[in-house]
């Protein structure tokens, strides 16, 4: 199957799970969708099954993204995401988070690329599902373009088709996961570089991206966008991606329709053992913009803590 990478939604931790992508689905049929990164650890040794967990009658396309650094634990993971019926792996090179650098893995691995390339292979040696990369532009002080090429033309076999770069830099020490994605500037022009300095490599672009418009300016110098904590915060802004990026007919669902549908998809997996707070924060962002937002974010955070879903449900689609 040939994979469409024109519009992805980010892997996102505590965001992406398998409640926000059957969110997703229900705007938005073609957006390429990732999980929120699992650690090879969390895999070989158990306790991760909810966040590997995927529907697979609506969520394809989707990828599961790995963090690890040991090519032999890579493999093995490889193979359990296959069997579940993954499009795609992506292996996380992104992150800059101290706690993913303990584990040795995450944007510090952009200084170790021969690594990397071990990881890959490893990871391609065991399976036909396409694996990816996702990384940022450089660490530390390293943002210039010659940093990102090398480090793309030591890690490039032609198993390897897709790259998806953020487009700041990543430091590794004194700033936060959301200070890094805030503090460096955008380098967009990186990234278009890469495209032509590797015009056989599908390039994806994340990182400060609005919406479907900005998207579609993207889209004249790279192969694909991926948008993250927009779409998290702002559901609703991905309504058209499937006329406007992939010339598909839209869901066309309303707001209210959404609501109803992923309430009623909560009381389900509230029967399942998911409790509110799993479900419901996905939706604190559906009627953003609109006048009785904060009365309706108020109404989520009350149902979650008293539990009363049934109650509330008629309010809460009544206020979007």
């Amino acid at each position: 199957m040939s994979l469409n990478h024109k519009f992805c939604i980010a892997p996102m931790m505590q965001c992406t799970d398998m409640h926000d992508r059957f969110l997703f689905r229900l705007i938005s049929k073609k957006a390429f969708l990732y999980t929120e990164m699992v650690t090879t650890g969390a895999i070989i040794h158990g306790g991760c099954l909810d966040q590997l967990n995927f529907n697979s009658e609506i969520e394809h396309p989707i990828a599961v993204q790995l963090g690890g650094s040991e090519p032999a634990d890579l493999a093995e993971c490889s193979k359990i995401c296959t069997a579940l019926g993954y499009d795609e792996i992506n292996l996380n090179i992104g992150c800059p988070s101290e706690r993913v650098q303990k584990g040795s893995f995450g944007a510090c691995l952009m200084q170790d690329p021969e690594l990397v390339k071990d990881c890959i292979e490893a990871m391609q040696e065991v399976t036909a599902t396409p694996i990816t990369i996702k990384c940022r532009i450089g660490v530390n002080e390293r943002d210039d373009i010659d940093f990102l090429n090398n480090f793309v033309s030591k890690i490039f076999n032609p198993k390897l088709k897709t790259i998806i770069v953020h487009a700041r830099v990543a430091i590794l020490k004194g700033l936060t996961p959301r200070q890094n994605r805030q503090i460096p500037p955008l380098k967009y022009e990186n990234v278009y570089q890469l495209k032509k300095e590797f015009p056989e490599l599908e390039v994806v672009i994340n990182g400060g991206i609005k919406d479907v418009d900005d998207s579609i300016k993207h889209l004249e110098k790279v192969d694909g966008v991926m948008l993250g904590r927009g779409p998290y915060d702002n559901p609703m802004i991905i309504s058209n991606v499937d006329s406007a990026i992939f010339n598909e007919l839209d869901i066309g669902d309303d707001r209210k329709s959404i609501l109803d549908r992923y309430l009623k998809y909560c009381l389900r997996q509230t029967e399942l053992g998911h409790p509110l707070s799993r479900t419901l924060k996905h939706v604190f962002g559906l009627n953003r913009g609109l006048k009785n937002a904060k009365a309706y974010r108020k109404l989520i955070l009350e149902t979650i803590q008293r539990n009363n879903l049934e109650a509330t449900q008629e309010d809460l689609i009544s206020m979007v």
